[in-house]
């Protein structure tokens, strides 16, 4: 016999696997209580009395928050997608879809053959609103949207065989998957890549890139695709699609030591040095913002050697020099970082610009 049912939580956020522990403290730090976490994701919500102090848009490890989500369990492809199908269409009374709506299916990777589950249980429950609904299923798109905010659909996260977890709308980071370029020198280019896709912009033909540490050139390689003017600064040599490119001038300088020349002011400076943060922070952004010499950033720091949370209490301070110098500023833990985090931002009178 199927084992079926459901129940209630606030919140169901995702993570990069094996960041779990980091996500579970800065939810706390937040003010939320985490119930519990399992591979890639914790459950979450205030408790009575609890303040809760960040909005979503300002995590840092979260990738997806399923918000007001409901928790099913069912031992049986058919049943769970019934379930599904039940709390979708039982969610639409008084609801107009006449345009594409994001209908995700995700599961704990981690977790052999859950992805074959997932896709029998997708398939059923597809196969189940064709019957009711034919043409708001034909609307449905499996494809998350691209970007940071808020989003309505359906979410659906596999966290086991038999549990999954559901709801209409998700609050979502910007962090995704970029498609790899085989030009791209070195695998960093993904990062900026994606990081582009969380600030909601990216260097546009004829702007101005400072790329600090920029060997073997990534992101150098990524700025002059789009057609922007790189200057990359670095001892060590480019490679790949940066090397002897037209819009690239290598300089071989001490990325702690370059500044622009008088009255000179870059479109974007790069950052993504193998360096302890707060020394990057100190000596590098520090006069890059003080003096600005840019207008955005994106700006990777390595927290292999410090405590992540407390560089993000840090880095959230109200007396912090992001605080005080920039807007628009997100702090991310990326799909393609490791042990680092990436901060995007603009300074303040740029950030409209």
């Amino acid at each position: 016999m199927a084992v079926i049912g459901f129940h209630s939580i606030a919140m169901l956020f995702l993570c990069q696997h094996g960041y779990e522990a980091l996500l579970a403290r800065e939810l706390g730090d937040d003010g939320l209580t985490v119930a519990e976490t399992g591979p890639g994701w914790a459950a979450a919500q205030p408790l009575p009395g609890d303040t809760v102090a960040r909005p979503l848009a300002e995590l840092c490890f979260p990738h997806v928050a399923l918000l007001a989500a409901r928790e099913f369990r069912g031992d049986a492809v058919n049943a769970l997608a019934q379930q599904l199908a039940d709390f979708f269409m039982g969610g639409l009374r008084g609801e107009r879809i006449e345009a594409a709506w994001p209908c995700a299916f995700t599961c704990a990777a981690e977790v052999p053959g859950l992805g074959r589950r997932l896709a029998g249980v997708e398939k059923a429950f597809h196969e189940l609103l064709k019957k009711k609904l034919a043409r708001v299923a034909k609307l449905a798109s499996p494809d998350v949207p691209r970007g940071a905010g808020r989003a309505r659909g359906l979410f659906v996260f596999f966290a086991d065989f038999g549990r999954v977890f559901a709801a209409r709308e998700a609050w979502l980071g910007g962090q995704r998957r970029m498609a790899d370029d085989p030009l791209a020198p070195s695998r960093s280019y993904l990062k900026v890549e994606e990081a582009y896709v969380v600030l909601g912009r990216e260097p546009a033909a004829g702007e101005t890139v400072c790329d600090l540490g920029a060997a073997p050139g990534g992101w150098s390689y990524s700025a002059a695709k789009r057609g922007a003017k790189v200057v990359a600064v670095d001892n060590g040599a480019l490679k790949g699609g940066a090397l002897d490119h037209p819009l690239i001038e290598h300089r071989r300088e001490d990325a702690f030591k370059f500044a622009p020349a008088r009255g000179e002011t870059f479109d974007w400076m790069f950052c993504d040095l193998v360096e302890e943060p707060h020394h990057v922070l100190r000596d590098l952004v520090g006069p890059w913002l003080k003096n600005r010499w840019c207008r955005r950033f994106v700006i990777n720091l390595k927290f292999g050697r410090a405590d992540p949370i407390a560089l993000l209490r840090e880095l959230r301070a109200p007396n912090s020099l992001l605080a005080a110098r920039a807007a628009g500023v997100r702090i991310r833990h990326l799909y393609h970082d490791r042990e680092e985090l990436t901060v995007v931002g603009a300074l303040r009178d740029a950030a409209g610009g």
